[in-house]
């Protein structure tokens, strides 16, 4: 079967490399057109762009695929099914009738929930039990397909965005071959979406950063969680801006205002929430410092107690 993959970020590469590792034909990879990165804001690479071109895979990055050059590029190459994994655009139906199998998708929550940008952080940040990936296939309405094959697992309590994304990487990758090779033998399930369950979520961004202490402590460690490792928890200490990476629950009962430092010490800092609660924060950040554990922050930076 001959494939044609589309795909930017890491959580797309997992699934790349799966599909070369499975043994099939890929007539070329789609990716996002380069964009500057770090201090130098120099153009870089995506992740599936840097592993296509290490495996002598053809590599087409057109700035818009709602073009007649594009359709014309996606028949010029033929393909039985399109991949497509985290690319970053919608696609036209144009683009998508091309192959004779039409386009699957892996996606980072069980379908219907959880449609749009970002599931997997969302998972951690509203404290869900158990997160998954789905294979879908495309439709015109966004995530809106019908289902192939979903795969849940648990989500630990202290289990970081960071480390759940990796996880359902991997898993989603596992399951996109477990999709092509159902498609192509004939015994590939397909189940309508029940859209009055939808739901649908959007792209973080710093503004949900900081803390709100009069949360629960549940919900304040699954902020933090949910936002490692972007964009990252931030808590006022100090008079600065602290990034906090890391917490715990505690057993400690205060009757301090919420945002107050109850104890500083080898164990953490200690900061009153909700409900007459404390929370331990483990790992933080100082404005232009490393990350580093609360204890050692404190070791040079004594906080007082109130």
């Amino acid at each position: 079967m001959r494939v044609v993959f589309m795909g930017t970020p890491d959580f797309a590469a997992a699934s790349l490399q799966a599909v070369i590792d499975a043994g099939y034909e890929i007539a070329g990879v789609f990716t996002q057109p380069d964009k500057p990165k770090g201090r130098g804001m120099k153009l870089a690479p995506c992740e599936t762009k840097q592993l296509a071109l290490a495996t002598g895979l053809e590599v087409y990055q057109p700035a818009s695929v709602r073009t007649p050059e594009a359709l014309e590029l996606m028949r010029s190459l033929a393909p039985d099914i399109l991949c497509v994994v985290a690319y970053g655009k919608i696609l036209p139906d144009e683009l998508l009738a091309v192959p004779r199998y039409g386009a699957v998708n892996v996606h980072g929550s069980l379908l219907p929930r959880y449609r749009g940008a970002a599931p997997i952080q969302w998972s951690v940040l509203n404290g869900d039990e158990y997160a998954g990936v789905t294979t879908m296939y495309l439709a015109h309405d966004m995530d809106a397909g019908d289902v192939i094959f979903r795969e849940a697992t648990a989500v630990g309590e202290y289990e970081t965005a960071g480390e759940l994304f990796d996880r359902l990487a991997a898993m989603g990758a596992k399951l996109l071959v477990k999709t092509l090779g159902a498609i192509e033998d004939g015994s590939a399930p397909r189940e309508a979406q029940n859209h009055a369950e939808a739901t649908y979520v959007g792209q973080l961004d710093k503004s949900i950063c900081p803390i709100d202490w009069e949360k629960s402590p549940r919900e304040i460690v699954k902020h933090i969680c949910g936002l490692n490792p972007w964009p990252v928890a931030t808590m006022e200490l100090n008079g600065e801006t602290m990034k906090v990476y890391m917490a715990r629950y505690t057993d400690t009962a205060t009757d301090k205002a919420p945002g107050s430092v109850v104890s500083a010490g080898k164990a953490g800092l200690e900061v009153a929430c909700g409900g007459g609660k404390t929370v331990m924060i483990t790992e933080l950040q100082a404005p232009g410092k490393k990350r580093m554990s609360a204890h050692d922050y404190l070791i040079g930076h004594p906080v007082s107690v109130s």
